[in-house]
């Protein structure tokens, strides 16, 4: 399996279920129309930022309807949306508001009907783009769907807007922003709403080759997956601070100046791909929460979370690169009064590498007063004066293998010279940068700082003393059998994340009362993951491969496999408490 493009096997009873090209999508499409016996409304359903004049020219076009129509024909103007939706965008470059709103709230009811009417008659409409399907009682739905990763890689491009606004080119933070804020809450809302009327799924991440399954097809293939362990597919990305570790360890994207990122096990961000007697088959990881929320994350997840995956994994690398900006993530009274979030981004460095000088960041040095940091913070802010880090913060060495926790209101930040794997809560967006070392991005732009939210959320008593009390290497052996150890990591009991490390050169049993787990092998360069029921096929891992075990897996075994045979590995795993 490939670290960087893991795939999803599926059973050989609907691995020739799927249609693979433009040529062979288009003959089946037509093959539908030919045996129906009645016109038909056919509606390409589209998510946000999907490449719909490749859709139009290679797949619409040559089904020779008799009209064809853009769904952006019925809803509102830009200036309209843009002034339904300012309270939950803002002012700020960063973070807005949840919106609630639902996607018939931006329709233009009355080209809506005209719409219906010019289409009543024919014999073939199509009708494309987001919001196609909510035409009257289309016979067909094809949704064209898109991870949020490549979203955002497009957003940069400079060529493709936000959806219903004309702002291409515009600042790719405010982009995101919109989107996270907005577009992708309509989008998935009304997603959920259309699943059981799709009829197909259409692929079009890689244009080149373009695939098709139906509806049923696609239902089973992730009723599959809810039963074995899986990989999602990582993204990287540059960053001013990051470096070269992941660039090496995976070999991929050299061509870049740096690698400072990967998410790895988010759901939200990230897709899985299925893989049809090798025809990969890509779509948004967070489909499977949608659709099998309860089978995916346990009664108890669920219930807590509901369609949300609440565990986050990615890699932090600033191997040869800077540090981090110092930050702090908010609180939870104050991301549910302010921002309408269910929880916070609680979180944990767990180190896979650092230089001799590395360090972490974490908390403030004793005797700090809150007043004099904030003022200090402020000051470094306008340019007055360098933030003078060594004064105020508390600062302790990093090595391998450390676990280094972090709930939210203390400060913090990986240093120069460390990877880490960053195990948290998933609301993301929810980071208050406090200072950024005196540099620019690759914008060449100030990285924005968010002293203002900040300062309502540094707990200012985590200090040196608090810090390596309750946050620095809390580990605790809880069993030891055969070949292998168990110790409980963290989180801060504050936190609702359990992490646990085990150490072991023979097979281990895992139970899981709890819901859903996920892993990465933190030691060692291969392990095999397998099901003492035959529940699921031997799943073999790589070093910093995260995977997901899913609550329907109530028990399974890992072992060293291959050239880790006989030597002792490591894995951390992290469920909900």
């Amino acid at each position: 399996m490939s670290i960087v493009r893991p795939k999803i096997h599926v059973s050989e009873e609907i691995q020739d279920n799927i249609t693979v090209g433009v040529t062979e999508v288009i003959n089946e499409l037509k093959e539908k129309i030919k045996n129906s016996n009645k016109s038909l409304k056919i509606a390409f359903e589209c998510y946000p930022v999907t490449n719909e004049l490749f859709l139009l020219e290679h797949l619409i076009q040559p089904l020779k309807a008799d009209k064809i129509i853009s769904s952006q024909t019925f809803f509102k103007d830009s200036k309209w949306v843009n002034e339904k939706i300012a309270d939950n965008l803002t002012e700020d470059r960063i973070f807005g508001l949840m919106s609630h709103h639902s996607i018939r709230d931006f329709v233009d009811e009355t080209k809506l009907k005209e719409i219906n009417n010019e289409i009543k008659n024919n014999q073939l409409s199509v009708i494309y783009g987001v919001g196609a399907s909510l035409i009257d009682n289309p016979d067909i739905i094809i949704y064209v769907d898109l991870a949020r990763w490549e979203i955002q890689k497009r957003y940069r491009t400079g060529i493709y807007s936000n959806w219903l606004a004309d702002n291409a080119g515009e600042d790719p933070l405010r982009m995101i922003k919109r989107g996270y804020f907005f577009e992708w809450r309509v989008a998935d809302k009304y997603k959920q709403e259309i699943f059981d009327k799709v009829s197909y799924f259409l692929d079009i991440h890689d244009e080149g080759h373009v695939k098709l399954l139906s509806k049923d097809t696609y239902f089973e293939a992730l009723a599959e997956v809810n039963n074995q362990p899986f990989s999602l597919v990582p993204f990287f990305d540059p960053g001013i601070w990051g470096g070269s570790w992941m660039q090496e360890k995976f070999n991929i994207m050299k061509d870049e100046e740096n690698l400072a990122w990967s998410f790895n096990g988010v759901p939200e961000e990230n897709s899985i791909i299925l893989d049809f007697n090798n025809q990969s088959f890509e779509m948004p990881a967070n489909n499977l929460v949608y659709l099998f929320p309860e089978k995916l994350l346990g009664t108890k997840v669920f219930g807590r979370f509901g369609k949300e995956f609440p565990i986050r994994f990615n890699f932090l690398d600033t191997i040869g690169g800077q540090n981090l900006s110092l930050q702090v993530h908010p609180k939870i009274s104050y991301v549910q009064d302010v921002f309408g979030a269910h929880y916070t981004q609680d979180e944990s460095y767990y180190v896979l590498g650092a230089s001799d000088d590395a360090v972490v960041y974490l908390g403030v040095n004793d005797g700090v007063e809150k007043k004099e940091l904030v003022d200090a913070l402020r000051r470094a802010e306008t340019g007055a004066e360098s933030f003078d880090d060594e004064k105020y913060i508390y600062r302790h060495p990093m090595k391998k293998h450390d676990h280094y926790l972090i709930p939210s209101g203390t400060i913090h930040s990986s240093g120069k010279n460390s990877v880490v794997l960053e195990i948290s809560a998933t609301p993301n967006r929810y980071t208050f940068k406090l200072w950024d070392w005196d540099r620019v991005d690759f914008d060449g732009l100030p990285r924005p700082v968010n002293i203002d939210h900040g300062e309502k959320n540094i707990d200012i008593f985590k200090n040196k003393t608090w810090v390596d009390n309750e946050l620095v290497n809390q580990f605790e052996k809880l069993a030891e059998g055969d070949g292998w150890f168990e110790e409980r990591t963290g989180l801060h009991e504050s936190e609702f994340i359990e992490t646990r490390r085990h150490t072991f050169s023979k097979k281990v049993r895992h139970f899981n009362p709890h819901g859903v787990n996920v892993l990465n092998l933190v030691e060692g360069q291969e392990a095999l993951v397998t099901s003492p029921t035959n529940q699921f096929s031997p799943f073999k891992i790589e070093y910093a491969q995260t995977f997901i075990i899913p609550a329907m897996v109530e028990e399974y075994n890992i072992e060293p496999t291959g050239k880790s045979e006989g030597e002792i590995i490591k894995t951390i795993k992290a469920y909900i408490r």
